[in-house]
């Protein structure tokens, strides 16, 4: 029997389900978002270890908020201005 595999970008273990490392490695490279399109690339890669990350829709809601129309955004010395 296999003691760990990959399936559908979750690690299984005897522990249980967990996170892929070297997913996450790749989500911790994405470049900080210069559009929409960025924004909603990142929020997709992220949201999908959200069950992982305690208070995922908090931490998340700010970029959220910023996909609604005719809102524009800027970074600021790292921060996220709206």
């Amino acid at each position: 029997m296999v003691k760990r595999g990959i399936v559908l970008g979750h690690e299984i273990s005897r522990a249980g389900v967990g996170v892929y490392k070297e997913k996450v490695e790749v989500i911790a490279k994405i470049p900080e978002p210069k559009c929409i399109k960025d924004i909603r690339f990142f929020l997709g890669h992220a949201g999908f270890y959200k069950r992982f990350i305690k208070e995922f829709s908090k931490i998340a809601r700010s970029l959220m908020n910023l996909l609604g129309e005719d809102l524009p955004f800027y970074f600021d010395n790292g921060c996220l201005k709206s």
